[in-house]
């Protein structure tokens, strides 16, 4: 990989033009501009394309609406063009150097393939943005960790080599709007891919699925069939690595107030220092 690796940023849309405006503005702002931005436009009948375009974003449009279909079809875009895809979304705003921090991690450790952080969400409650934080994020970081061996990959704030997403394009089941791509894309991944969590890697991120017991149970609820649509490849006993034993969390600390990951999974020279 070259020292600046070619980052590019794929943004999932559908009718979030006013949150994308944000977002793009904080992209523009980078100290490390990423070197291509694309929005994949679901099927949006607002201003989210024209938005894109005003800010030189390349917009491509996914007619199957879904979070699955449209992140899936802007990796594939990203192909051919950059070492690195990195993913946000339309409501995330990530600080100025986030770009900078991705490239750094990747040049400074050559079996990184898939980096992830956390969230720091905006719009609610101070309580609400905390628990979303410290319990909807970090919690799912710490189970998908002890159940799958590697670090939950966060769709909001994750970046990945484009070779890791030629491995598993074919194995994810990217035409299915139903079920989180993200944690469908975890489930694919094995401990050779190199997933690294980053807990300075943080990115804002909209707290609206929070606010109302619906959109908080539709999102927990999608995790039985993300891993109904993976079985058996997602069962514990099939989490197996070229042959090796499987890579398991150790048993939790209870009483704690935050889920942190292994010291294992920290990012080489990011995150927490001795």
């Amino acid at each position: 990989m070259p020292l600046q690796p070619r980052v590019t940023v794929v943004i999932p849309c559908r009718n979030d033009a006013e949150f994308l405006r944000p977002c793009l503005q904080a992209l523009a702002a980078q100290i490390r501009p990423a070197d291509r931005i694309v929005v994949v436009d679901n099927g949006s009948t607002d201003e989210s394309a024209s938005v894109a375009r005003a800010f030189g974003a390349e917009v491509v449009r996914e007619e199957v609406v879904g979070i699955w279909p449209a992140a899936a079809r802007g990796y594939d875009e990203a192909m051919g063009s950059c070492d690195i895809i990195a993913r946000i979304d339309a409501d995330s705003r990530p600080h100025p150097d986030w770009i900078a921090r991705i490239g750094r991690a990747f040049v400074a450790d050559s079996g990184l393939g898939v980096l992830t952080g956390g969230a720091e969400f905006y719009g609610a409650s101070p309580v609400v943005n905390y628990l979303g934080d410290h319990w909807y994020v970090g919690g799912g970081h710490y189970w998908i960790k002890k159940f799958l061996g590697i670090p939950l990959v966060f769709g909001s704030n994750f970046a990945m080599r484009t070779t890791v997403w030629e491995r598993v394009r074919d194995h994810v089941d990217r035409t299915n709007p139903r079920i989180h791509d993200d944690l469908d894309l975890t489930i694919r991944l094995r401990p050779s891919d190199g997933i690294r969590y980053d807990p300075e890697l943080r990115m804002p991120v909209s707290a609206r699925p929070l606010t109302t017991q619906r959109g908080l149970w539709r999102r927990v609820w999608r995790v039985v069939p993300t891993f109904a649509a993976s079985w058996p490849e997602g069962a514990r006993w099939r989490r197996v690595d070229d042959g090796d034993a499987p890579h398991y969390a150790p048993e939790p600390t209870w009483g704690e107030a935050t889920w942190p990951p292994d010291e294992d999974d920290w990012a080489t020279g990011l995150g927490r220092q001795a």
